[in-house]
């Protein structure tokens, strides 16, 4: 048992650390919801963040010390994210023939996250901080932060609705979509694909192309239009109000 825990501390101290854990984790989580047929309660982005955790929390293990490894990981959402470019290529005409809609559509969809999540929390009596900090959740987390602390708002809180929301998002929409009968055609996995992008960001984005190509490539669409919107109309928003 002591040779164990000189084991641990001696691997939890290492730069590479936080990268192998998330990568075995991830990869085990993976696998299980390939078992389960990609049943949207058994996401692996979910489950890899509670089993790391809980696995930090028990072992003690500092939140720093696990990102100095996993912040390699980190570095490549950026890449990640512009890698969703490729298959809006692919419907380049589509897009041109939509763009007005598209607009629209994400400006309305963004006004609704942010005004109802900044109501919801006005009603409730919430503090201005966390308020301001809720205002782009439905934005990718690194975008996210800095909104919320442009605002005035935590940018901590901001990455953590911001996840939640995702995660939200990525086990609710396929029941809400199923009630709101919106099919499984051409049109319906871009409904389905460019909603899961405007309300959950990148973790939607992510279950939307595990589902289906078409849906993968509008809700990347989306995520990159409520990055730009969310940008610049969040805070001339909140400087209006």
């Amino acid at each position: 048992m002591t040779d164990f825990v000189q084991l641990w501390v001696y691997l939890a101290s290492t730069p590479l650390f936080g990268l192998n854990a998330t990568l075995v984790v991830y990869l085990l989580a993976l696998g299980f919801y390939t078992r389960m047929r990609q049943a949207p309660w058994a996401n692996p982005v979910l489950w890899s963040l509670v089993v790391l955790g809980a696995g930090l929390h028990a072992t003690g293990t500092a939140y720093p010390t696990y990102f100095a490894g996993a912040q390699f990981i980190h570095f490549l959402l950026g890449p990640a994210v512009v890698a969703l470019a490729w298959p809006l290529w692919l419907r380049r005409a589509e897009l041109r023939a939509r763009w007005g809609r598209f607009t629209l559509a994400a400006v309305a969809g963004g006004a609704a996250a942010a005004g109802s999540a900044v109501g919801l929390a006005w009603a409730l009596g919430l503090p201005s901080e966390v308020m301001l900090s809720l205002a782009p959740k439905s934005v990718t987390a690194p975008v996210a932060m800095g909104i919320a602390d442009k605002l005035g708002g935590s940018p901590s809180l901001a990455a953590v609705f911001a996840v939640v929301t995702g995660l939200v998002g990525a086990l609710s929409a396929k029941p809400l979509f199923a009630l709101l009968g919106i099919g499984k055609d051409a049109t319906g996995w871009m409904a389905r694909g460019f909603a899961l992008g405007t309300a959950a960001h990148g973790i939607g984005a992510a279950r939307a192309l595990q589902v289906h190509p078409d849906a993968g490539a509008w809700a990347a669409l989306a995520l990159g239009l409520q990055v730009v919107t969310a940008a610049l109309l969040i805070p001339l928003a909140a400087r209006w109000f």
